[in-house]
């Protein structure tokens, strides 16, 4: 447990930004999943919409610190690569 002052405050402070961290990944998440989904499910308009959703999803994760900027190119490639392949 934190004793002094400033390891309660840096407690405090590591918790919050936890907390945000855990959010913007989660919406991070979701929104990879929503693009798989419409993918899957065949519809090219939504599944395009979906992407276009998913791209500043992830850039906003690289840029806020919570995911490398390799996965999140590793991530749009392979999103890319399923939503050409259901456009052909």
């Amino acid at each position: 447990m934190a004793n002094t002052a400033q390891s309660k405050k840096r407690a405090k402070q590591s918790e919050k930004r936890r907390r945000h961290n855990a959010s913007q990944r989660s919406a991070m998440r979701t929104a990879i999943k929503k693009t798989l989904t419409a993918i899957q499910g065949g519809d090219q308009a939504v599944a395009k919409a979906a992407y276009e959703a998913a791209a500043p999803a992830l850039d906003r994760a690289v840029s806020q610190g919570i995911i490398h900027k390799n996965k999140a190119a590793r991530h749009k490639s392979r999103l890319n690569t399923k939503l050409k392949a259901l456009q052909a």
